[in-house]
């Protein structure tokens, strides 16, 4: 589904041309592409051939999360800026490999939290900087959708799986970087660093559920501990409707508690409530209209090339980095019960 959705960005963004597409499933790649209206003239069998012939400067990895490492090293060394689709990476031994793969080759690694565009979030992070909530003392997340398998690019719908089919999807299994915990802890945990400017909990626990016959969890809650209090990230695979259609109940977005305030931020939301001591009753305000490199992570990187700036915000390595620190500290408390500290290393390359 990512694929399809990150062509189509590239098809409609005035500064991008698609030079090629590639799938290790052709029948996969004609399916899509058929779809959008990718014409067979870039549509490549080989990656190799694609690099080679095609000549792309900017390269969207849509593959499965235990693909990424190998394909940033591949590809990084042959002088390709890269846009990875969230989530970063199984652990943060693979994404250093691939920060350091980047970094090496003087490349950009970027990596797609699409929750990063939505204007709520946008005009949250906004409003913290303006210290309209003072200080951010909690966040808190949950987010998810119906299921992975339930939805194709542009969000159409599909049948709900049953268990033969969740079981033989890599969305379902350990090895590729299958799970609710996986898929969507990322994101919570990587836009709340931003929100935080950078600031990590120390310690986390974690619990997970998951149907039976299953190898990988539906539901997640997290409970991380800052030095101004708890904040809590809950993902979900079968809320009871898309977000991007009815919002569930509970509401897929963030709240965000500040020394002065909150922010109630909702994925697809028109306007923020917010609640400050001159209004504590909560203010409505209209969401900001995003400036073109806020709408995308082609258009960020696109940006970035354009102006020698950098990726910021969750689209950075490092800010991604540092959310990959929370998840990784979950994946172990939910493994093993435990209160689970964060790995001491920030950092990389310094």
């Amino acid at each position: 589904m990512h694929s399809g959705d990150q062509i189509r960005l590239i098809l409609g963004h005035d500064a991008a041309d698609l030079v090629g597409v590639w799938d290790s499933d052709s029948e996969r790649r004609d399916s899509i592409s058929d779809d959008l209206g990718v014409p067979a003239s870039v549509r490549y069998d080989s990656l190799d051939d694609l690099v080679a012939t095609a000549k792309p400067e900017i390269v969207v990895v849509c593959s499965t999360t235990g693909d990424h490492v190998a394909l940033v090293e591949r590809l990084a060394p042959m002088g390709l800026h890269i846009i990875l689709e969230k989530p970063f990476a199984l652990n943060i031994a693979e994404a250093d490999r691939m920060i350091e793969a980047a970094r090496a080759a003087g490349t950009i690694l970027a990596v797609n939290w699409p929750l990063a565009w939505y204007p709520a979030h946008l005009t949250t992070k906004r409003l913290i900087a303006e210290g309209t909530i003072g200080a951010v003392t909690e966040v808190h997340y949950y987010d998810g959708n119906r299921g992975p398998l339930t939805h194709v690019h542009d969000k159409e719908d599909r049948v709900d799986p049953d268990l033969e089919a969740k079981q033989a999807s890599w969305w379902y299994s350990p090895e590729f970087g299958g799970g609710s915990l996986l898929d969507y802890l990322g994101y919570g945990a990587t836009i709340a660093t931003w929100f935080r400017d950078g600031e990590l909990p120390t310690m986390v626990t974690a619990h997970t559920w998951g149907s039976d016959g299953l190898d990988v969890d539906e539901q997640s809650v997290v409970t991380a501990s800052y030095a101004s209090g708890l904040s809590t990230f809950q993902t979900k695979w079968g809320t009871f409707s898309n977000p991007w259609q009815h919002q569930p109940a509970p509401a897929c977005g963030f709240v965000v508690v500040g020394t002065g305030g909150t922010i109630t931020s909702r994925d697809f939301a028109p306007s923020v409530a917010v609640q400050t001591t001159k209004h504590p009753g909560a203010v409505l305000i209209p969401v900001d209209v995003p400036r073109p490199e806020q709408t995308s992570a082609v258009s960020h990187v696109i940006h970035a090339l354009s102006t020698g700036d950098v990726p910021t915000g969750p689209t950075s390595d490092e800010t991604s980095r540092r959310g990959q620190l929370i998840v990784d500290a979950a994946a172990t408390a939910a493994a093993t019960g435990r209160l689970t500290e964060l790995a001491s290393s920030v950092t990389i390359g310094h």
